[in-house]
């Protein structure tokens, strides 16, 4: 089992982090170009870690760059703020272990819940999940949510590009490079056929520093990814593609 951390400048949330990791194979830290004491204070804490330097911006990107480092056969990706609790990995990997392809963490599901979320951010969250639950027939009951799961040997269902050298317009990220990445997985595993479980998960609120989450930029970049992966697009592709024969 690997376990991927994205961090950029998280130092003094890592202890908390890494003390309540349970036993697991592989940790990497995938660093964004932190200006603190985050790698070193990753390195002394746990000696073992694995630390992957991300190629362009964003956490997306830093997930697709840990993703390809892993070697083991399950990937769980957490925050290194605090909000993800990892001592719940272990019901991630109980869903995985009894059938599920992807097990997705949800704030709105069974024991879930959330410290941190703001009304806002969870009204927008509601209304994207009921668009894509209509367009894409799934039963999300929480599409923003970034604590995932999944078997390794579907790691090519999501597309992810991690060797493509940062643009050089625009903010240096590609499309699935910042906070889109966890709607992306979960639309992308939706269209896969990946059988989906829901794990009831809580969040905490970050211990130090502040998000670099922006509930209005962002979720216009969760909307432009719900149209990006609509599987009707891709039907409409087909079909034109035909007639063109």
């Amino acid at each position: 089992m690997s376990v991927i951390v994205p961090a950029l400048n998280e130092a003094r949330n890592l202890p908390y982090v890494l003390a309540r990791l349970p036993a697991v194979d592989e940790v990497i830290l995938v660093d964004g170009g932190s200006t603190d004491d985050t790698v070193g204070v990753a390195r002394r804490l746990m000696p073992g870690i694995r630390v992957v330097t991300q190629n362009r911006r964003g956490k997306g990107n830093a997930l697709a760059c840990g993703f390809a480092a892993a070697t083991g056969d399950i990937l769980v990706m957490i925050d290194a703020d605090g909000s993800t609790d990892p001592k719940e990995i272990p019901s991630f990997i109980s869903a995985l272990r009894g059938g599920a392809d992807f097990a997705k963490g949800s704030r709105f599901r069974g024991s879930g819940g959330s410290a941190d979320i703001t009304r806002l951010r969870r009204a927008g969250n509601k209304c994207l999940s009921v668009l894509v639950n209509t367009l894409f027939r799934t039963r999300y009951s929480d599409l923003c949510y970034g604590y995932n799961a999944f078997w390794a040997r579907h790691l090519d269902v999501f597309g992810l590009d991690s060797t493509t050298p940062a643009p050089t317009r625009g903010d240096g990220r590609l499309w699935g490079d910042g906070f889109e990445i966890e709607t992306l997985l979960n639309l992308r595993a939706a269209r896969a056929g990946l059988r989906i479980v829901e794990v009831a998960s809580f969040e905490q609120a970050r211990i130090h520093g502040e998000s670099n989450l922006n509930a209005m930029t962002d979720g216009v970049r969760v909307l432009r990814t719900i149209a990006r992966e609509w599987p009707g697009r891709y039907r409409a592709r087909r079909r034109v593609a035909e007639h063109a024969r």
